[in-house]
């Protein structure tokens, strides 16, 4: 029998039979590590401890004390046992697939009537009953027409399909967990009673299509969530329930900040509330750019293809965009236009317009833009994720000499208004090139050189994300985490040296010849939308004072206080605070609690006293005190809490 050699973590290596599992390789390591075991890794590869291993490698053998191997096969077992568990219960039921993701899985399933969350006490019983029962698990590789012949025979169509799917390099394989089989690229565990049986759940049922693909079958999906232990579980849940408590869809509605609806897929109602914090932050950011040396541009909503097929989004983008077609006077065909989907071109347009000297760079142009990409209706999310939306835009037209410069220019004021939105860290991931993209091999080693380098001049080591740059540039993304440890990326800064060749743009250099700028693309909100789903959920929609949309609500506890009311009323909007009056007839205690929910930052209670003294009764969101105070003080307090951070004294 013909040897191999397998090296292991510690160094040391030993020859063994061409064929070997990992199964035996831990068995011959001692009989501890065996009864633990739960996979490998074979020279990289997760491998199933029932795969034999045909040449030298090297091995190292999993437990569950090895977090990411483990969790992704408690994961994917668990999938496994959901699926036998439906069929057990409902035999006529169809499989399909049933992929790890996120925390968990979810198996989708073709059956005619919807699961609804009742069944899943039921399923998650006989899960727990296939866990208890320890029923192994084992794999076989079949040839192709076998596996098809099997699962015809079986009427499981869709198991037919993905074996047609499977490459022909690939092996066709089969798992059994007890005596329930599956078609599977693996690896699993060793038997059913290697799952933690209290550290799963299933979470909820939805309907999707075979395949993403909507005019294939309609199944129906179930989730479930799982964990290495108990508490991890239980930790993870209580997650859930504060991301829930969070949701800015739910917020949304409870603050009255916008709504959507199906005749506008992906576009935004704005109601008055949500508008208010839309242009407070535009407002502030406005100031913010102003202060930092850029000139605000407007540029078209609807820009001809030419200008898209000349700057190479026609060809890498066409799909995301709105097209527009439009019989112009006297022309001979319809002229094809597109829905801006992003500003750069247009602002490369802006820069041509007259001649430009070395003198007049860096030139940094911003926008508030308007852009409209085609998303998916799947993908779409409250206001996080969107088909119309608005970019705090910027294009910085600059000299290569200039790259370091005015990138730690730009990650000093992004870090500047991040502090002022109450984000104090965050960070930095560098994305160089993408498979698909525009410009030589020697100009992308120049951008991502140039950006790499400016970033560490700047004291920041990014972290490499590799293959993810814009397909004309290296980028920086800019990550931010919230108050539940939800990473969001918001901010980019990317360096590019191709839009302003395919568009032409240049400058007269110190030398009187026509020089190329370097196009530094930047922004730090990204879109307002989103930013605004971002900042209610970090802040529980308790925005900051400056930002809430309503920000004090003077309410009456009794008629007589109507008059005084009002006047309370007018010296807050004299101090610069947005208040409204709430004289409606109703018990104090209701107005508290209907406008908590709305997310009031501060409620005064004016009753006969209070007209008598000229006072106000505070109560702030969240806390159950109250206090007494002279209406005078309140208004100088209050106001100095609603001047936006950048024009508060130093």
């Amino acid at each position: 029998m013909s040897q191999i050699t397998l090296t292991f973590p510690d160094g040391n290596a030993r020859d063994v039979p061409a064929g070997i599992t990992p199964a035996e390789v831990a068995a011959d390591i001692s009989k501890s590590l065996s009864k633990k075991a739960i996979s490998a890794q074979v020279d990289g590869a997760h491998w199933d401890l029932a795969w034999p291993i045909q040449a030298d490698a090297t091995i190292a053998i999993n437990t569950m004390q090895d977090e990411a191997p483990a969790l992704e096969l408690i994961r994917h077992d668990f999938a496994h046992v959901m699926a036998r568990a439906v069929q057990t219960i409902w035999p006529d039921v169809k499989v399909t697939i049933g992929p790890v993701r996120d925390f968990g899985w979810f198996y989708d399933f073709d059956r005619a009537e919807p699961f609804t969350p009742e069944d899943l006490g039921r399923i998650e019983a006989e899960m727990k009953r296939i866990v208890a029962a320890r029923d192994p698990v084992r794999t076989e590789v079949w040839e192709r027409d076998r596996a098809r012949a099997h699962y015809e025979a079986a009427g499981e169509p869709f198991k037919v399909e993905l074996i047609d799917r499977i490459p022909g390099d690939e092996p066709i394989r089969m798992y059994w967990h007890g005596d329930w089989q599956d078609l599977c690229r693996g690896p699993h565990l060793q038997h059913t009673g290697q799952l933690p049986a209290d550290a799963f759940k299933l979470t909820r049922v939805s309907s999707a299509y075979w395949l993403g693909d909507n005019t294939r079958p309609q199944l129906q999906r179930i989730y479930g969530i799982a964990f290495r232990n108990r508490d991890d579980l239980k930790a993870h849940l209580k997650f859930l329930e504060e991301a829930e408590a969070r949701d800015h869809r739910r917020l949304g509605r409870e603050m009255d900040l916008y709504h959507m609806q199906e005749e506008a897929p992906g576009q935004v109602f704005w109601h008055p509330n949500g508008w208010t914090i839309y242009t407070e932050l535009q407002d502030y950011m406005r100031r913010r750019q102003r202060a930092g040396g850029y000139v605000e541009v407007n540029t078209p909503q609807v820009v001809d293809r030419k200008l898209w097929e000349a700057s190479g989004h026609w060809d890498k983008y066409q799909d995301h965009m709105f097209i527009v077609e439009v019989d112009e006077e006297h022309a001979r065909e319809k002229a094809v236009n597109a829905l801006k989907p992003m500003n750069c071109p247009c602002h490369v347009e802006i820069f041509k317009q007259g001649l430009k000297s070395y003198r007049d760079l860096p030139l940094r142009m911003a926008e508030f833009g308007s852009c409209n990409r085609y998303e998916p209706s799947g993908a779409l999310h409250g206001i996080m994720r969107v088909r119309g939306f608005t970019q705090d835009d910027a294009h910085i037209f600059c000299r290569e000499d200039q790259i370091e410069a005015e990138t730690a220019r730009f990650i000093d004021f992004l870090s500047g208004v991040y502090r002022d939105l109450g984000f104090e860290h965050f960070k930095v991931k560098f994305s160089d090139r993408p498979e698909t993209r525009a410009g030589s091999d020697a100009v992308w080693d120049k951008a991502e050189e140039a950006l790499l380098s400016a970033t560490r001049a700047a004291g920041i080591e990014p972290e490499i994300n590799p293959g993810e740059g814009a397909f004309y540039g290296p980028k920086l993304e800019f990550v931010l985490t919230d108050a539940i440890g939800r990473d969001w990326q918001c901010g980019t800064h990317q360096v590019d040296f191709v839009l302003p060749e395919r568009l032409d743009a240049s400058y007269i250099a110190e030398d009187g010849n026509r020089h190329r700028p370097v196009m530094l693309h930047r922004a730090t909100l990204g879109s307002f939308e989103r930013f605004i789903g971002i900042l209610i959920e970090e802040h529980a929609g308790r925005l900051p004072f400056w930002l809430a949309p309503r920000q004090v609500v003077v309410a009456s506890i009794v008629s007589e206080a109507d008059d005084y009311v009002q006047e309370v009323v007018a010296a807050l909007t004299r101090a610069g605070v947005r208040a409204e009056a709430d004289i409606r007839n109703e018990k104090i205690n209701y107005k508290v609690r209907e406008h908590s929910l709305g997310k009031v930052p501060v409620i005064l209670a004016i009753g006969r006293q209070e007209v008598e003294n000229r006072t106000v009764t505070l109560r702030r969101l969240g806390e159950k005190a109250t206090a007494v105070r002279p209406l005078g003080d309140v208004a100088t307090e209050l106001g100095a809490e609603a001047t936006p951070p950048d024009l508060r004294p130093a």
